[in-house]
């Protein structure tokens, strides 16, 4: 295993890697990314393992059954990935480095919700409804300009906890083991988590696993937010804090409404609250008491709390890596 020394270090490196070049459209395009292997092999194991014939408990077990494999099969990666990185010195560490980086969002989210912003400033609600169609699973047809806007601030938030917070949690919880092993749950979560009849027996250990894993995330992130509210010109701090208090818990997901509460309550806006889902309404508790009228300046103003919540959380790990290796450089 990479001890927690070089984990902090490899975090704060790769986070900043990350936000600085994000995972390149030509890589993606070229062999997929880690997250998209997963998703398919998830999309293989529910097509071999979720049969219609079969009973509601049999799907079940076979669910429950595929996620602990999937997340089995995650750490062995993580360990022989962690392996290599420790017999192959500079060159391993570079293997490691590069590991973190491509599990970790932060990049990537920011620019996928600027273009959402730039989409409807530039070109108008079509093209927003196309931006935000990339990020949101929801029917973008279905949303007005501010319902757009919405979408966009909500994914920040959530994806903020799921895709930033959670997988750097997991590392210096567990290493690579513990990252890779909390991608795969997250990533079986959004293909397989979903109540529809077809995964709403299939798809339950994974929902459940996922709720749990995302737990101390959800409620770190909230608190970057609140904290980051007290720099960001505009935010309330006051307002971010009741807003948690108040509606965190009203949420259909038990982690989604501490992220979404803290940054609807910061920027004065409503979030979540009723949409729609493969053509049916899912009539959800709003987060925050402020205006649902949201507009592109405020996805824009989402995106710098987003950014001082993380340059402050960046900061601090590299504070805590600093201290902890200065005694070997001694």
């Amino acid at each position: 295993m990479i001890d927690p020394t070089d984990r902090s270090l490899l975090l704060v490196l790769a986070m900043a890697a990350e936000a600085a070049v994000a995972y390149p459209d030509a890589v993606f395009r070229a062999i997929g990314h880690p997250v998209s292997w997963i998703g398919s092999l998830i999309a293989a194991l529910d097509q071999r393992f979720n049969r219609a014939e079969s009973s509601f408990k049999i799907r079940r077990i076979a669910g429950i059954a595929v996620i602990l494999s999937l997340v089995l099969l995650a750490i062995g990666v993580g360990l022989a990935i962690e392996a290599a990185a420790q017999a192959g010195g500079v060159a391993g560490f570079a293997l490691a480095l590069v590991a973190v980086a491509t599990l970790i969002a932060s990049g990537s989210l920011d620019r996928h919700i600027a273009r959402v912003a730039r989409a409807l400033e530039t070109e108008g609600l079509i093209a927003g409804r196309r931006a935000v169609s990339m990020v949101v699973g929801r029917d973008p047809e279905a949303l007005d300009e501010a319902g757009v806007c919405r979408a966009a601030i909500e994914s920040l938030a959530e994806n903020a906890s799921d895709g930033v917070t959670a997988p750097a949690v997991w590392f210096l919880v567990g290493g690579l083991p513990g990252m890779i092993a909390y991608k795969a749950i997250n990533t079986a979560d959004s293909m397989i988590g979903h109540k529809s009849e077809r995964h709403f027996a299939f798809g339950w250990g994974a929902a459940r696993l996922d709720d749990v894993v995302n737990l101390p995330a959800s409620r770190l992130t909230a608190l970057l937010f609140i904290a980051a509210a007290a720099v960001v010109p505009g935010a309330s701090v006051r307002g971010a804090w009741d807003a948690v208090r108040r509606d965190a818990r009203g949420h259909r997901s038990p982690n989604a409404g501490w992220p979404e509460s803290a940054m609807a309550g910061a920027l004065g806006l409503r979030l979540a609250g009723p949409r729609v889902y493969g053509g049916r309404l899912v009539d959800d508790h709003w987060m925050g008491d402020g205006r649902a009228e949201a507009t592109a300046a405020d996805v824009r103003r989402a995106l710098w709390l987003y950014r001082v919540a993380f340059l402050g959380a960046w900061l601090l790990a590299a504070a805590g890596g600093f201290l902890a290796v200065r005694p070997l450089l001694d």
